[in-house]
């Protein structure tokens, strides 16, 4: 991708703020320094809190995440809720939740062919059931995720994503993934992605900028307390890596650039799901990144 004067300058003026390496910024490796490494550990909420694994199976570390049904299906063309517990390694349902980027449950649904992805912040009952409202899904094979943190016996935070397929009946008319880019659009922004390599398995810096109508976008708002979420799914088997935000907020000052904490766990194309915030309203860009 070729970069212009001015929006190197930005990345330049990013990089020096946030402390991030030079590889990140658009460097040839791509591999963080030590001294990154320990930084991107303490920032925001830390790596510590990101859930390990690659969120495929509905049992982890003693936790299982349970449909309302045995087998969870939703209606296709029409809003729906999805409801759901979370239970320990007694059967019974967890009921204690630490936030999460503000959060104390993050529900994901998303198509086979990596269509239809809806991020709901669910909400609880008394007895431990959650519901996700959602909105109208076509027909097809989804999975659902749920992203949280809770505590094992010992009372060590443990973060998890856990997900269960999910059947919409009717035909499906499968969409084709689109071709890595260097760039996608999105109500009328721009979203740019730096021209490093990302490898399978390496913590890496990842650096987003988004401009409107040519000119850098510096009006962001606070979202789930950042500028932006990022979230990415697997294209042959629905894997899940949710890339950990740099930096903290200043009011309604985010933009143009946005620094996340990579971590995809495996070779081949992963579908990005950038959502950011302005004037009240959340965007969400899609773009198609390719790990070697």
């Amino acid at each position: 991708m070729r970069v212009s004067a001015r929006a190197m300058g930005y990345l330049v003026a990013v990089c020096a703020i946030t402390g991030l390496v030079v590889t990140g910024c658009g460097g040839s490796t791509g591999t963080p320094a030590p001294d990154h490494e320990a930084a991107a550990a303490s920032n925001h909420d830390g790596m510590a809190n990101m859930s390990t694994g690659d969120g495929l199976t509905a049992d982890a570390s003693g936790f299982r995440f349970a449909a309302a049904t045995a087998t969870p299906a939703l209606p296709a063309g029409q809003p729906a809720s999805f409801q759901f517990r979370i239970l320990g390694a007694d059967g019974k349902p967890v009921t204690a939740f630490e936030p999460d980027q503000t959060k104390l449950m993050h529900f994901y649904l998303i198509r086979s062919d990596l269509t239809g992805f809806q991020h709901i912040h669910a909400t609880t009952s008394t007895d431990g059931t959650w519901t996700a409202p959602l909105a109208p899904v076509q027909p097809g094979t989804y999975r659902a995720y749920a992203s949280f943190i809770t505590k094992d016996a010992s009372g060590k935070a443990v973060p998890l994503v856990l997900s269960q397929p999910v059947t919409v009946p009717g035909t499906a008319t499968m969409t084709p993934l689109p071709a890595a880019s260097p760039t996608t659009q999105v109500d009328g922004y721009t979203v740019a992605l730096p021209s490093v390599r990302l490898m399978a398995g390496r913590q890496q810096a990842l650096i987003a900028t988004v401009s409107k109508d040519g000119r850098p976008v510096t009006d962001l708002q606070p979202y789930l307390d950042t500028y932006a979420h990022l979230t990415a799914f697997h294209d042959t088997d629905l894997a899940f890596a949710h890339l950990h935000p740099h930096g903290t907020v200043n009011g309604d000052h985010g933009g143009p650039a946005l620094s996340f904490e990579t971590m995809l766990p495996k070779p081949g194309n992963w579908r990005l799901f950038l959502q950011f915030q302005t004037a009240g309203v959340l965007h969400t860009a899609a773009v198609t990144v390719s790990v070697g």
